[in-house]
Order: structure tokens, then sequence, then C-alpha cells
């Protein structure tokens, strides 16, 4: 399944690797791969293997969840989509309370004890994720896990996962990815090597302008 999604997502170019003109992330960090898998919203059949993998993955794994809970913004579209295909309620977590109305952070009907599934779409240094779980743990939620379309793997974020006693499942990943576009010619082969050491280490930007065999 990884490979396979891996696959699509590079077709819609939803991913891009692109080790010789670095994107630069909000936070700073020189990167040679962007990940917008809202693009994935716009293929349909795409969109439909990673709903119904989404689905799979959630009966097996958490088969007593309640509610699925979608990151804002980028999860909202496919927590709703998910639920519906599973015929569960579904609500999404923003990144901060209103500040007028009923200054909700967690928008939709959820109750003290529901067992909740967090639906991401991707997940980088797991900041953001850590702050859905908690605030749903805050309303008295039991947060079972997160599931995401992809992770970068990164040890900051697996970090932050173990320090929370959370744990997050991805569809496809970084290597499936890396190997995926070497294979079939969105990358030279020699490139894999490069872009795993930004994986490893994303401040050490010593794979920037050179080969790493």
């Amino acid at each position: 399944m990884q490979y396979e999604i891996a696959r699509n997502l590079l077709s819609i170019q939803a991913v891009f690797l692109r080790p010789e003109q670095p994107f630069t992330w909000a936070s700073g960090i020189r990167s040679p791969i962007y990940c917008d898998n809202r693009l994935t919203l716009t293929a349909p059949n795409v969109r439909t293997g990673i709903e119904n993998a989404f689905a799979r993955l959630i009966r097996d794994k958490y088969p007593d969840v309640e509610v699925l809970m979608g990151t804002a913004t980028a999860g909202i579209a496919h927590a709703a989509i998910v639920a519906h295909i599973m015929g569960l309620p579904m609500g999404y977590v923003r990144s901060d309370a209103k500040n007028h109305g009923r200054q909700n952070q967690i928008e939709g009907r959820l109750s003290p004890g529901q067992k909740v599934v967090v639906i991401e779409d991707l997940i980088s240094t797991g900041g953001s994720d850590i702050d859905v779980v908690n605030a749903l743990r805050e309303a008295g939620a039991n947060v079972l896990g997160i599931v995401s379309i992809f992770t970068y793997g990164m040890k900051k974020s697996e970090e932050r996962f173990a320090q929370a006693n959370i744990e997050n499942t991805s569809l496809t990943n970084f290597d499936a990815v890396v190997q995926i576009a070497a294979e079939e010619g969105y990358i030279r082969p020699e490139d894999r090597s490069r872009l795993i050491a930004f994986r490893d280490n994303p401040s050490d930007e010593s794979w920037i302008g050179g080969t790493r065999e």
C-alpha cells in the first residue's frame, strides 16, 4: 500500500522532489521535498484510494473508535470522507480557540471519554499534531492514535510522539516516496542518499550541492 500511494502522490504532483533547488519551509528549513496533499482532493481516483485505505487502517488498528477528528485545515476533508465511509461522527480541531461566538477550539460534538482517532494529511516535526492531541485530551477524549497520509519520518516527530504517548500510523512515508521517485525517474538514483541525509538531519545542509554515495 505505501508504495502504491507514494506512486499516486508523485503522479499528481502532490509531492515535489527538487534536491538541486531546495524549497524553504515556513520554519526556515531548506528541503529537497515539498508535499501538498491538498491536491489529492482534486484527483478522485487517488482520493478514493486514500480514504478507503484510511478506513481499512482505522478498522484494523482502532476497531473501538467512536469519533474521527480532522486537523485544521488539511485533515478536515479527509476526516469527513472517511467518517462517511465508516458511518462515524466527525469533527475537527482548530489550531487555536475562536475569539468570538462559543470560542470553540474543537468543532463537532465530543463527549468526555469518547474514543477518538485523529486524521492528518502529513507529519513533519509533529508539534501541531501534539497540540491537537492535547486539546482533545483536555476535553476528556480518549485519543487512540493519529493516522496520516504521509510522514517525513523525522526524529523530532518520533521523539515528540513518544513523549506524548501517542502513535502515528501513515499510509506512506518519505523512504517509499524516494524509492518510487528514483525508480520512475523523478530524481536521479544517486540523489536518494542526499534525500535520506536531509530526512535524518534537516538542520545539516551539507546534502545541498553535492552527490552523496
